[in-house]
């Protein structure tokens, strides 16, 4: 009886797919009785040539060491392109991230070593490029830069809608997430996540903030709680209560007007500048607000020419938002803007008297010294009114007779589902007088209601706040401009 040889019943390939696999084993169980086979034994026979052929298989394999470390590969590390940024398939190839684990079971989240989980993407290469053989993907440098360009390309992802996505890569090859999105917009060389981004990043405050740069909150315990990153795009008002926020958020790209430094965790995020951007390139107004940029500390003075009677640009709005940092804002009715007015004057005059100056060195008309003190925080604030060299508001009373003034907020905690005070009862009656009433179906009183939160939320919209500057819930600047 002739033996059979390998050759007859190896599979058509190595592959180790289910199809492949069962196709090796209907070639087995087809092996004819002249070939040594027999009805009874046929079946045992069967078992035996499989195992020959997959003996075979791996006899034969040594021009395939890809094929074979396919086959030994751990269940779940397979070759991905699941966005995480862990394993992406190049060339044929696995490049794998040190210190990242892929995700098993295509979770679509990322694992660290220490076996913490990240809501985002690893450090990865931008989806499709073609790093050399065995090189790490890491992002290196950093490229040149302008605050206008960060702010553009951040622009490009807002109006194309970019659906938010930890396992996607949009056309330019950065993720679809929030470390995704700032690596775009700061066109960095690859994906970056929360855990990385601070390294391109030189840590400032929140008066240096710029649009272009960023506000970070890592949570390194747990970096699935709460990781969040987004582009500064500028205050919404002189207050510096909210910015406008450029992420990357579900279900997709957005701006909109945001609570210094978030929803939720405020206190934690920390604002960074990148290191890339070019020096003094400030992009001017804050985009869609008209109110201006915060300046950076040492900002040069502008020239005495941009200040004064029919002097109309964004330093007299900048001059004005430092003003009434340092206690000017009451003497601002509804906040300083680009137009020079006789309230700046006043202003500066204040701050400068209160810095002891006298004669032309405290005429209301910013200096040199005037702009550099504000500038770098330097002096004395303006003091408060009913204080020595304070003054009093331009007009004399805020308001009618018996209104609380802008000094006199309470404080948010008198506003909220059923609180019940005096201090609801003369917000309601001051919108009311102000003719923001339409909602209140009988006089207002000292309970918090829904009307008295539709009313505000009518006022706000009215000064062309949007999001959550117009939720329905007074503030300090509200309280003022609803006063005023």
């Amino acid at each position: 009886m002739d033996t059979p040889v390998f050759e007859d019943v190896a599979p058509a390939s190595d592959c180790a797919c289910p199809g492949c696999a069962d196709r090796r084993r209907t070639q087995a169980r087809g092996l004819p009785v002249r070939l040594g086979g027999n009805p009874a034994a046929h079946g045992a026979r069967r078992h035996a040539l499989v195992l020959a052929a997959a003996a075979g298989t791996v006899l034969s394999s040594t021009n395939a060491p890809t094929a074979l470390a396919a086959e030994v590969r751990p269940p779940g590390q397979g070759l991905t392109t699941a966005g995480e940024g862990v394993m992406a398939l190049t060339g044929g190839a696995a490049v794998h991230t040190p210190g990242f684990v892929p995700p098993v079971g295509g979770s679509g989240t990322g694992v660290l070593d220490d076996g913490t989980a990240t809501p985002q993407g690893a450090t990865s290469p931008l989806h499709g490029a073609s790093p050399s053989t065995g090189a790490t993907p890491v992002s290196t440098g950093f490229p040149a830069t302008t605050r206008a360009e960060i702010i553009n390309r951040a622009k490009t992802w807002i109006n194309a809608k970019v659906p938010y996505s930890m396992s996607k890569y949009w056309s330019d090859g950065y993720r679809q997430d929030c470390s995704g999105f700032i690596s775009m917009a700061w066109g960095l060389p690859g994906n970056e996540w929360t855990g990385s981004l601070a390294r391109f990043g030189e840590r400032i405050t929140k008066n240096e903030l710029q649009p272009g740069d960023m506000l970070l909150f890592h949570n390194p315990s747990d970096p699935n709680k709460g990781s969040h990153v987004t582009i500064f795009g500028g205050w919404t008002d002189y207050t510096r209560q909210y910015y406008v926020a450029y992420e990357q958020a579900p279900p997709k790209s957005r701006k909109q007007a945001t609570p210094y430094g978030y929803w939720s965790n405020a206190s934690s995020y920390v604002p960074y500048r990148y290191r890339g951007v070019k020096a003094g390139t400030d992009t001017g107004t804050a985009p869609g607000t008209g109110t201006g940029s915060a300046g950076p500390t040492g900002s040069a003075f502008p020239g005495a020419s941009k200040f004064g009677p029919g002097a109309n640009n964004r330093h007299v709005t900048e001059l004005g938002r430092m003003l009434a940092e340092r206690g000017g804002s009451r003497y601002y009715r509804s906040g300083p803007g680009p137009r020079w007015s006789d309230a700046d004057r006043r202003a500066t005059e204040a701050f400068q008297k209160a810095q002891g100056w006298k004669g032309s060195a405290a005429d209301g008309i910013p200096g040199p010294k005037t702009w550099d003190h504000l500038v770098k925080g330097r002096g004395r604030d303006i003091p408060a009114p009913g204080t020595p060299g304070g003054g009093s508001r331009p007009g004399g009373s805020v308001g009618s007779p018996g209104a609380p003034a802008e000094a006199d907020f309470p404080g948010r905690g008198y506003f909220r589902p059923g609180q019940s005070n005096s201090y609801v009862t003369q917000l309601g009656k001051q919108l009311v007088r102000k003719g923001f009433g339409k909602y209140y179906t009988q006089g207002p009183g000292p309970r918090w209601g829904e009307s008295d939160r539709r009313n505000l939320e009518a006022f706000q919209r009215a000064q062309g706040w949007r999001g959550g500057a117009a939720d329905g819930y007074p503030g300090p600047e509200t309280w003022r401009r609803l006063f005023s």
